[in-house]
Order: C-alpha cells, then sequence, then structure tokens
C-alpha cells in the first residue's frame, strides 16, 4: 500500500493528528471538557463548509469557526469551584447557531450532499502536501503553546482554587487551552471528520485516565492509542474496504471497554 502517494500521505497525516489529538485529548478529560471537544468538531464543520462556499480551503474555515469558538468557551467566567457555571449552555447556543450557519452554507454551495459527506466523514486519503504542511503547522503551534502553558494548566486543571491563590491566571490559561483544543478539532476532522473527531481526541485519553496513569505515562498512553487507532483505521480500511472513520470511532470504544474491564477485574 505503501508505493502509493496518497496513502503515504494519509499514514503521516494520521501520524501528526494523532500526537496532538492524544495530547490535547488528556487535558480536555482532565479538565471534563469532553463536550467541548463533541462541539468544536461540529462547530468547525461549519466553517469548512463556509469556506468552500466562498472558494477558499476547507481546513481555514474549520480553523477559523473552531478559533471563535474555542475563544468564546474558554473566556467564560467562572463559578464556583473554578468552574464555569453556565458552561455547557454557552456551549450549546454556540454548537447550536454555528450548525445553522453550516446548514445555510451547504443550502448556499452547489455540492451540498458531497460536500457534506466529506465534511462529516473526513478524507484522510485525500490529504495532499499544503494539507500536510498546514496540519503539521497546526501540530508544531499546538504543541509548542502546550509546552508553554506546562504546570500552570496542570495546576489549573486539577486544583484551580488553590491555582488562582498562588497567582495562576486560570482564565488565561483556559482561554489559550480552549484555542488548542479548537485547533486541533480542526486538525482531527481530516482524518475522522467533523462528526467523530470527537472520537480520535477523547477515546485515547479517556483509556489513559481510566487506567489511572500519571500526567507524563498518561499522555504517552494517550498518543500511542491514539496513533494505533488511526494508522489500525487507515490499514483495516485498505484490507476491507469500510470507512477509516468507522474503524477509529469503534477501536475507541473497545479500548475504553478494555480498559474498564481491565481495571474492574483489578480492583478488589
Amino acid at each position: 500500500m505503501f508505493e502509493f502517494d496518497f496513502m503515504r500521505h494519509a499514514f503521516v497525516g494520521a501520524a501528526v493528528v494523532s500526537v496532538l489529538a492524544g495530547t490535547v485529548g488528556w487535558f480536555l478529560m482532565l479538565r471534563r471538557q469532553a463536550f467541548a471537544a463533541h462541539a468544536l468538531s461540529h462547530i468547525g464543520f461549519s466553517g469548512a463548509a463556509g469556506a468552500v462556499w466562498l472558494g477558499f480551503p476547507p481546513l481555514s474555515g474549520m480553523v477559523v469557526f473552531s478559533l471563535m469558538a474555542g475563544f468564546v468557551i474558554g473566556a467564560e467566567r467562572e463559578g464556583e469551584r473554578g468552574v464555569p457555571a453556565q458552561r455547557d449552555s454557552t456551549i450549546g447556543l454556540v454548537l447550536a447557531a454555528s450548525l445553522g450557519l453550516g446548514a445555510w452554507f451547504l443550502h448556499m454551495s452547489n455540492r451540498g450532499s458531497s460536500l457534506a459527506t466529506t465534511l462529516l466523514f473526513g478524507d484522510v486519503l485525500g490529504i495532499d502536501v499544503p494539507t500536510l504542511e498546514a496540519l503539521c503547522g497546526v501540530a508544531v503551534l499546538c504543541l509548542g503553546l502546550l509546552a508553554f502553558l506546562g504546570r500552570r494548566l496542570l495546576f489549573a486543571s486539577l486544583a484551580p482554587e488553590v491555582a488562582r491563590a498562588r497567582g495562576v491566571p486560570a482564565r488565561l490559561v483556559s482561554v489559550v487551552f480552549m484555542a488548542v483544543a479548537a485547533l486541533a478539532c480542526a486538525a482531527c476532522a481530516e482524518v475522522a471528520g467533523a462528526l467523530l473527531a470527537f472520537s480520535l481526541m477523547i477515546g485515547p485519553a479517556a483509556t489513559a485516565l481510566k487506567l489511572g496513569l500519571g500526567p507524563l505515562a498518561g499522555i504517552v498512553v494517550s498518543v500511542g492509542l491514539a496513533l494505533g487507532l488511526s494508522w489500525g483505521g487507515l490499514m483495516l480500511s485498505w484490507v476491507t474496504d469500510a470507512p477509516v472513520p468507522f474503524w477509529i470511532g469503534l477501536g475507541a470504544a473497545l479500548s475504553y471497554a478494555l480498559a474498564d474491564l481491565w481495571r474492574r477485574f483489578r480492583s478488589p
């Protein structure tokens, strides 16, 4: 399969996205923001539809819409115990508005049905060199920002009240992190599509947390699982002709179920 350029591009793109998804996803699960990841990937779909209608690359619109939503979600004022009082409501309203825009963009586009299928379920085999370069740029930027936030993000995630008392700008950390999550969701949608990017972001991270691993080991396992899901999905798709997102979603669910069983059998 590697004699074809599109397969080599797909494997490299999947590897880049998996490293990003596994790392960002672990922090999303730690901060209990799984719904945010779900919403951001769907919001990116609306941006991609609008970009295609205006004649721009889909990834550019996905990034712009996801970033705007990430800033809105991350900038929400915090309530008691560091948790935004209306976080889920804000996410739901932003998601509803963006999906309405996405429906309008598809209606205005001349190739609505084919465009919707590609954006919703991804086209990892259609990744070209410019898209690959864009994915690498997004990954470097996101991982660099995470490295810059470092302990402050971990501190604000585990003990937000104590972090604020120690002078950590928790709200600024939240805004920057949600921007990183938005970019990561946009990148994941290139591989798994807007509907199942959530599975690549959250599935491996949830499995790593279920195993009770520490931060470094958890991130490593999360990245490894994401890489296994994306590469395994590509290979199984080549053999079975089933779509890659199907195998990614199925593998994410199975890995979490196995981790849960392992945890249950180990507990006294």
